[in-house]
Parts: structure tokens; C-alpha cells; sequence
């Protein structure tokens, strides 16, 4: 899906693609070259270089044959790409990090409201840029809606991701879920408790139980940084103002969703949240034509609509005399 939001813009604007895939998922992005090649795209295209970043995706970047950089990864990491791609100067679109929150009032239909905030953490086992996963309950049904997300976590079944019964496959790798269990032991050390999940199972593959942490307060770690696993927050708020304050206070801005039984509200959160998409009573991210992209650390820069297409586009302005007088403006 990443490749696809890559390259269909810039084909579409008549560019030629060289696509570095992150070094630990490039067979999806050599097949689709494959089938490039297949339904008949020109030789030079489309290329695929896997590698690394600090050699390969770094040696890309600073290539005087790239002008155009689109990327799709961790802010630190924009951060360095935009550093090379300084010196010469070189457009740059940054799809980034994510700590996205999902606000849940007192007015929201919970049937909904519950199995949807259990979907936007957890599908692709918390490994998505905009996962929701801050949920930030209104104080007054905090604990009932602890109580209800947390039995419905219990009944996530983890497992083989190629078995149709599984719903969290693994991580990506053995050091991934280290950096995603060093989270959770921070966050027990600064006072949060685990409500589910937790530990580190037993057996082959990555694998890690969904986690609800409860007791986080904003400032904590767990709340700041982007876990980038199945482990969510769970962040109690007083009242409107206090909830957009909560949703504003990380450096990310990519998604929010907003779970409330009042329209008018929800068009309110949308105006306040800063954050380059917000879904309101529904927790899907995207959709063909509808642009996607971060305010602050989450990056600039959209895919999906319109505006991905303008991102490989130079404007010309011509400007050209005519009639039959000579344009003489100094009258000499």
C-alpha cells in the first residue's frame, strides 16, 4: 500500500521512480516492480534499490539525478533526509510520526464507540503511523469504558497472520518488540498500570499481547512517543477544553478521532484537534481522494487526493507581449 501511495502520483505526473524499500519489508516492493515490468511500464521507470538508510537511502537523497524526495518513516529520520536534501536544494514530502488520540464523551454510543477504538490501535499489531493510540475518555464513563475495552482486547485472537481467524500477527522483528516492551516497563516505572497485555510471550516470532495501560498522565513517555505496537493509553478528561488540550499536547499531528453523540461538537473538535485528518464517529484514515498528511512533527505534504499529484509538479508562469505596438515601458 506505502509503494502504491508512492509511486501513483509520480508516474501520473510523468516522473521516473527509484523506490527504497525499508530494508526489512522489500519483497512486496520488488514484486510490484515485477508487475510494473509485467503490464508493461517502460524499462527505468519504475526501480526498486533495497538497502539501508544511513548508505543507501542517504547516497539516494544526496543523488544529483533525484529531485524530488517523498518519504514515509520515522521524524527523526525526516529530519536527517531534509538535512541532506538541503545541500542542493531539493523538494522533500515527509509522511511521519504519529501519536494519534481518540476522544471518547460521555454522549458517544459506546456499542460503537468501544470495538472501533479496539480496531484504530491494534490492526496491523499498533504498526501504523496513525493509530490511534492515546484514547482519552471523558472522566464520567472512564471506568465503565475501561472496563468494557479491556474485555474486548481479552477476546483479540494473536496468532499466524496468514490463519483468516487471527487478528494481530507479529512485529516485524525480535528487536522491534524489545523497543515496544521498553515502553511498557518505562511507563510502570513512571506510575501507569497494565490493565492488559504486558509481557513478553513465550514461543517463536514477535509477537506481543495487546496492552492497555491505564493511570498515564500526558507528560509520561508512554503518552509523548510513538510506541509504533499494540499498545495503547487510556487518558481520563474533565470537559471539552480539558480533552483538546490533552489532544494538542504531543508534538505529532497526524490523526484524532472524536466519538460523540453531538454534531456540533464534533465539527468543534475537528476546528480545535491539530491534526491533518479527523475522523468523527468513525475510525477509518483513509480514502482514495481524500489527502493525507501531518501538521507539526508528523511532516508536510499530502497523498491520497489532489494534492499528491501536485507534489511532482513544477508551476510556469509565461507571460507573452502581443498586438501590433512595440511594449516599449520606458518610452525610449
Amino acid at each position: 500500500m506505502m509503494t502504491t501511495w508512492k509511486l501513483a502520483p509520480a508516474l501520473a505526473a510523468g516522473c521516473a521512480v527509484v523506490l527504497k524499500p525499508d530494508p526489512s519489508t522489500p519483497l512486496s516492493a520488488l514484486r510490484m516492480a515485477e508487475l510494473a515490468a509485467e503490464a508493461g511500464v517502460p524499462p527505468g521507470v519504475v526501480n526498486v534499490v533495497p538497502g539501508d538508510g544511513p548508505s543507501t537511502g542517504a547516497y539516494l537523497v544526496k543523488h544529483p539525478g533525484i529531485d524530488k524526495v517523498a518519504f514515509t518513516g520515522s521524524t527523526k529520520t525526516g529530519g536527517e533526509i531534509m538535512r541532506l536534501a538541503s545541500d542542493p536544494i531539493k523538494r522533500v514530502t515527509l509522511e511521519l510520526g504519529g501519536k494519534s488520540p481518540n476522544l471518547v464523551f460521555a454522549d458517544a454510543n459506546l456499542d460503537d464507540a468501544i470495538p472501533s477504538s479496539v480496531w484504530s490501535i491494534y490492526y496491523s499489531a499498533g504498526q501504523s503511523c496513525e493509530a490511534r493510540s492515546r484514547v482519552l475518555v471523558e472522566q464520567s464513563i472512564h471506568d465503565e469504558f475501561v472496563e468494557r475495552f479491556v474485555d474486548a482486547v481479552g477476546r483479540l485472537r494473536v496468532g499466524d497472520p496468514l490463519e483468516a481467524e487471527t487478528q494481530i500477527g507479529s512485529l516485524i522483528s525480535g528487536g522491534h518488540r524489545e523497543k515496544v516492551h521498553a515502553f511498557v516497563k518505562q511507563a510502570r516505572e513512571e506510575g501507569a498500570e497494565v490493565a492488559a497485555g504486558g509481557e513478553l510471550p513465550n514461543g517463536n516470532g514477535a509477537f506481543y499481547p495487546p496492552t492497555v495501560l491505564t493511570g498515564v498522565e500526558s507528560r509520561m513517555v508512554v503518552a509523548q512517543e510513538e510506541v509504533f505496537g499494540p499498545v495503547v493509553t487510556v487518558i481520563p478528561f474533565e470537559d471539552e477544553k480539558d480533552a483538546i488540550r490533552i489532544a494538542n499536547d504531543v508534538k505529532y499531528g497526524l490523526f484524532a478521532t472524536v466519538w460523540t453523540g453531538d454534531p456540533a461538537r464534533g465539527h468543534r473538535l475537528a476546528r480545535s484537534i491539530k491534526a491533518g485528518q479527523i475522523g468523527v464517529n468513525m475510525p477509518y484514515t483513509a480514502f482514495p481522494g481524500i489527502p493525507f498528511g501531518g501538521y507539526k512533527q508528523s511532516g508536510f505534504g499530502r497523498e491520497l487526493g489532489i494534492e499528491s499529484l501536485e507534489e511532482y509538479l513544477e508551476t510556469k508562469s509565461v507571460l507573452v507581449a502581443t498586438g501590433p505596438k512595440p511594449f516599449n515601458p520606458w518610452q525610449l
